[in-house]
């Protein structure tokens, strides 16, 4: 709820993702403290619809057309719900004054807009969507600065450094007394893989992560330790640090979801089941805790825990992520559009799973980096670095292109 006692009224940029579905159902076990005035979806007309079903949004937003005059004719008795469209209507729902608490979860680049169009009209901006800040860094800050707004970090890992720092020392690590940040990873379902087993690693295999149940693309990033080069992007910019203060230790199990060192010796650990209702839940209620369904944790049956340092030769994208931070401007921006066309062809079975760290290290070296000073800046970076990556692909992989 909110400090006068209301319940917080959301919108759910992502609602049919992994995400998203764990949000409603963190809204569906305490109606009384959440409400949800908007739901967000790309193109999954039958899950919007069940969503607006359930939940009765006043606003449902599909950013495909097509899609969305699709869900406004499956809704036509549900006269309270408007559908709207495209980028325009994902901005307004998300800066809309009826909403205090955005819960930002599109996958990708596609995410930005909105997520910024929140920081900047002031709400609780719960942050899954770890592209935005990735691309935008040191603008997206400024504007939480600017706006007010109340950033808190989705992402297991950013969730369990939150939790294990003083509350108004978040980016005052000196002050807090911390020595560095031990950032956690699964490693993924190919750790112990040879290099010529990873170029025989395929879409379905990629994307059955042993812990976690995700999306498909993030479940590649994982596979290939991207996704942990975008968070340390994200952690040094929501904690205000550096790559050399955050260490990335490999832990299989998925249980201690990171850790926060203190110059005393204290070592602060987050621990949980590898369910993401847990940092939604967080978010969603904080400072207060409730329910969020995840089961209880039985250490008892865990036994023991394994830590691993990452092995950046087999899986270079973490390398080239914090080569992309220390050059700053839109070098991340180009890393993560790389990244992203090259997953999608490794996805539609164009490009080997070896081969993305190939397309994203090619197109960093070729695209010129420039100041992260706007929005249409990283934009044109972005769309830049998404043509040269299909160059790249087609190249290597010559074939259909996903776009």
């Amino acid at each position: 709820m909110t400090a006068t006692g209301h319940a917080r009224i959301l919108t759910v940029l992502g609602a049919t993702g992994s995400i998203g579905l764990n949000t409603l159902d963190v809204v569906r076990r305490h109606p009384e403290r959440f409400r949800v005035h908007a739901l967000t979806a790309s193109t999954n007309v039958v899950e919007m619809e069940r969503l607006c079903r359930e939940f009765r949004p006043r606003i449902a937003v599909m950013a495909d057309d097509q899609a969305a005059q699709q869900l406004a004719s499956a809704i036509t008795d549900l006269a309270e719900v408007s559908v709207l469209s495209g980028e325009a209507g994902l901005i307004d729902v998300a800066a809309t004054d009826a909403v205090d608490t955005v819960m930002a979860a599109i996958v990708g680049a596609a995410g930005l807009a909105p997520t910024l169009a929140a920081v900047n009209a002031g709400k609780r901006v719960l942050l899954a969507n770890k592209e935005a800040l990735v691309m935008s860094g040191q603008l997206f800050m400024d504007a939480v600065t600017r706006s007010g707004a109340q950033l808190l970090p989705i992402d297991s890992e950013h969730n369990a450094i939150f939790q294990c720092l003083p509350p108004d020392r978040v980016r005052d690590l000196p002050g807090a007394g911390v020595r560095r940040i031990l950032l956690t990873a699964s490693g993924g379902p190919f750790r112990s893989h040879s290099p010529e087993q990873l170029r025989q690693v395929t879409p379905a295999q990629a994307c059955k992560h042993p812990n976690w149940s995700m999306g498909q693309k993030i479940s590649v990033d994982s596979a290939t330790l991207m996704n942990k080069g975008l968070e340390l992007i994200e952690a040094c910019w929501l904690f205000n640090t550096t790559p050399d203060h955050i260490e990335v230790h490999v832990h299989p199990e998925s249980i201690i979801h990171s850790m926060v060192e203190y110059v005393d010796g204290s070592v602060l650990a987050q621990l949980g089941s590898p369910d993401m209702r847990t940092p939604i839940a967080n978010g969603m209620a904080w400072p207060e805790r409730v329910e969020s369904g995840a089961d209880s944790l039985d250490l008892f049956a865990l036994g023991r825990f394994h830590f691993e340092r990452p092995d950046t030769e087999r899986f270079p994208c973490l390398r080239l992520a914090a080569e992309a931070f220390q050059r700053g401007g839109t070098a991340p921006a180009i890393l993560n559009a790389a990244n992203e066309q090259a997953v999608a062809a490794f996805l539609d079975g164009v490009l080997c799973f070896a081969d993305i760290p190939v397309i994203i290290e090619r197109t960093l070296s070729a695209i010129e980096v420039g100041p992260a000073t706007d929005i249409e800046r990283i934009m044109a970076a972005d769309r830049q670095a998404r043509d040269h990556a299909r160059g790249e692909i087609q190249r290597l992989a010559p074939g259909p292109m996903a776009t």
